[in-house]
């Protein structure tokens, strides 16, 4: 594991706290934080790390030894992993980068698992997910009775603050909506500003997640 710099006379680092995990992930910029609320929050992800290996080769072309550091790992519920790292822009790093993305595609590929540049949600989607990532402790999943009165006020569309005044105190319930917009239990449209007229309704346990996308669009490639 390649360890992220520690600043002198502090012991800690930027990071993200993981539901998945249930600890802390380092993270060494906003376009890694992101990518990591991305993948805490599919329900495909069962462990992340960040930094988690570092590989060494030999140029094919002048022989001298190259290493590259993927920033995130990923494991996923049916075994495979996922290496990535997480550029703030699509051609960050170079040619370099470039290369070293080839070296480690075929050494993740040789091993079963994947490998990928990933690209940053848009904006909208971006700060519609940091919303509810602030709520995704389990502290904030509610009493049973609670969660039973979220789930039956939302159970068709409604907006936000009326599924959530319906079920009491809006200071109380709203942690407890959030909570379950970030596990999948309430659904809502991600591409359009979350606002308290927002259309909330019950979630989806059978959609497919972007590990599911991507192995499937894989597959067709092959």
């Amino acid at each position: 594991m390649a360890r992220f710099p520690v600043v002198p006379g502090r012991s800690w680092g930027p990071g993200w706290w993981s539901a998945t995990t249930g600890g802390h992930v380092m993270h060494g910029s906003v376009a890694m934080r992101t990518q990591l609320m991305v993948l805490d929050r599919d329900p495909a992800v069962v462990w992340l790390a960040a930094r988690p290996v570092r590989l060494v080769w030999r140029d094919p072309g002048d022989g001298r030894p190259r290493s590259w550091v993927p920033q995130l790992f990923a494991r996923y519920a049916d075994g495979t992993g996922l290496l990535a790292d997480c550029p703030a822009v699509p051609d960050a790093g170079g040619i370099r980068a470039l290369r070293a993305a080839q070296i480690v595609a075929a050494a993740c590929t040789a091993v079963g698992w994947s490998y990928r540049r990933l690209a940053l949600p848009g904006p909208v989607v971006t700060a519609n997910l940091r919303w509810p990532a602030g709520y995704r402790h389990p502290r904030n999943a509610g009493t049973p009775g609670l969660v039973a009165a979220v789930t039956a006020a939302f159970a068709e569309p409604a907006p936000l603050e009326e599924g959530a005044a319906a079920c009491g105190d809006p200071v109380a319930v709203l942690p407890v909506v959030f909570h379950a917009l970030w596990t999948g239990r309430l659904d809502t449209a991600l591409d359009r500003p979350l606002h308290q007229r927002s259309l909330v309704g019950p979630g989806k346990p059978a959609q497919t997640s972007e590990h599911d996308r991507n192995q499937g669009r894989e597959r067709s490639a092959r």
